[in-house]
């Protein structure tokens, strides 16, 4: 008997799990008829035919496909196993090169005809499944009705799927958002005090500027959903199925296809109030092109909050324009335990200092003498290895050469026959004895000479005397070389000295010495380095 496997599947939450019972009952049936013995089956619940991302069932079954773990794959209809054209004849592609055949229960067996038929119907059933979706979500939404999720200030009516009602008490919260940012604060601001009052977040753990904020073009963010005002807006985005990755991804849609529906029951705050907030936004909005774009500094991106690990950020100048830095998560939404303020030159300086003396550490240059000895011999035994190889097929080539030449001169072969098989043999023999000639001799390991030790004090000694001199410059060279040669710089308070820092610097020595001195990709990760006592300290109450 064939042994064979069967795949079921369903689409969405709303189907019934008994839907892939009912689907395996029905191909085990099918099966016992047929005389196929039934060795696996696998399944996808919720899953949607439209791609094969995120199906484990299926991907699980192909493996098996290739182990042959079974001849014959059982399914209700050729849909289940998917509904777009290329996935479909992708998997009827790749089982009939395995030899796996495809049985339908209500079509039999499946060939390439019925795959391409099958194929382009399930992607026009899908298609036209989404058209009525939105066609259902359009009517919905001129019935002054939501075809969406919920929005932080509103609630479900019970029964009523659609229909929302005021939740007061986030109302309250978002009036109160609305009042002090047209009272001159900032969504930063706003953000701290909702973390510091508790006030739980629409999502996430806590609340931070881009909540407040969002997107004008998207329509996201309190201060730009005109709900709040009782004006229903849809079909600003639109979904998109990313045929690579089957994740869906947003497009804005133009202005001219939004729809707007009045609807003052679902008003929280007045039209002035948001008028003047909309107002305040769009003068905030307008900067001078000069303070656009912040200059790129050494270290940008690559700072960490040792409180909290979050990226620290740029945070203004003091009367003296030296540029502060601070945690990001303490400046957007007040949740750093720790949210201290740094100097930047101060930091930079500790990095430089710390860069230097971790270099020059004995344990750095112990790993890099014993990794140059590792790849030497790891080179020469690759080397030597390919060359005996090389050499004992050459012996072999010329004793068998010297077999058929005795056996022509002696007569005991057909000259006719030994002939043509001698100059074959004798031709690979000429290639072997040209690659020996290119191959290098074998060699031992040879110690890593002093020269290049005193390179490398050297090369320590021009990389921070370089990148001191080109970041105080403002050279943008100097400050990618440093990026190149550092991952991130993790910033500590030192509790034991006024205004004393702690910087842990994860780096990569193949920046310095060479993408072929480590051809393995290894990566050094040094330990805390902590600033010279020679640095200002900050100011007080920094």
């Amino acid at each position: 008997m064939n042994r064979a496997a069967i795949y079921a599947r369903f689409s969405t939450d709303l189907q019934n799990e008994r839907s892939i019972d009912d689907q395996l009952a029905l191909c085990r049936t099918y099966a016992e008829r047929e005389g196929l013995s039934i060795v696996a089956t696998f399944d996808d619940r919720a899953r949607s035919g439209g791609s094969v991302m995120g199906r484990d069932g299926l991907l699980h079954l192909m493996d098996k496909a290739r182990e042959h773990e079974f001849d014959v794959l059982v399914v209700e209809a050729l849909d289940r196993l998917s509904r777009d054209m290329e996935d479909l004849a992708g998997i009827h592609k790749r089982l009939s090169f395995l030899s796996v055949e495809i049985r339908a229960v209500h079509e039999g067996v499946v060939n390439t005809v019925l795959v391409g038929l099958r194929g382009l119907v399930g992607q026009l059933y899908r298609e036209d499944n989404a058209h009525k979706v939105r066609r259902g979500q359009a009517g919905r939404i001129n019935k002054g009705l939501h075809a969406g999720g919920i929005t932080y200030g509103y609630t479900y009516v019970l029964g009523d799927p659609g229909k929302r009602l005021i939740a007061e008490d986030e109302a309250e919260i978002v009036r109160r958002i609305f009042r002090e940012y047209v009272d001159g604060q900032t969504p930063r601001d706003i953000a701290h005090k909702l973390n510091r009052d508790r006030i739980p977040p629409p999502r996430g753990r806590a609340w931070n500027a881009s909540t407040i904020n969002g997107n004008a073009q998207r329509g996201t963010g309190l201060l730009q959903n005109e709900l709040y005002v009782g004006r229903l807006i849809w079909n600003r985005v639109r979904m998109v199925k990313d045929p690579d990755s089957g994740k869906r991804v947003s497009r804005p849609n133009p202005k001219s296809e939004w729809r707007t529906i009045e609807v003052p029951d679902l008003a929280i705050v007045s039209p002035d109030l948001f008028e003047a907030a909309r107002e305040r936004k769009k003068a905030r909005a307008i900067t001078h092109p000069s303070h656009q774009r912040r200059p790129r500094h050494m270290l940008s991106g690559l700072l960490r909050c040792g409180a909290c690990g979050a990226g620290m950020s740029s945070n203004g100048k003091d009367k003296s324009r030296r540029i502060r830095i601070r945690c990001s998560a303490a400046t957007e939404s007040g949740t750093c335990p720790d949210p201290k303020t740094f100097y930047l030159d101060t930091v930079e300086t500790a990095v430089l200092n710390g860069l230097n003396a971790e270099l020059r550490h004995p344990e750095v240059i112990a790993h890099y003498v014993q990794t140059y000895h590792e790849e030497r011999k790891r080179l020469a035994a690759d080397t030597d290895a390919r060359r005996t190889r090389l050499e004992r097929r050459l012996g072999e080539l010329s004793r068998e050469i010297e077999r058929l030449v005795n056996a022509i001169a002696k007569g005991h072969g057909d000259p006719a026959v030994l002939g043509p098989q001698s100059t074959t043999l004798n031709e690979e023999r000429k290639c072997i004895v040209a690659e020996l000639d290119q191959a290098p001799a074998a060699t031992g390991v040879i110690a890593l000479h002093p020269a290049v030790l005193a390179r490398y004090e050297e090369q320590v000694n021009q990389l921070r005397a370089g990148l001191a001199k080109g970041l105080e410059a403002g050279d943008p060279e100097s400050a990618e070389a440093m990026r190149e040669l550092i991952d991130t710089v993790t910033v500590f308070r030192d509790p034991s000295r006024i205004g004393g820092i702690e910087v842990e610097i994860a780096g990569r020595l193949t920046a310095l010495l060479g993408e072929n001195a480590f051809p393995n990709g290894i990566k050094g990760v040094w330990g805390k380095v902590v600033a010279g006592e020679g640095l200002e300290p900050p100011t007080p109450g920094l």
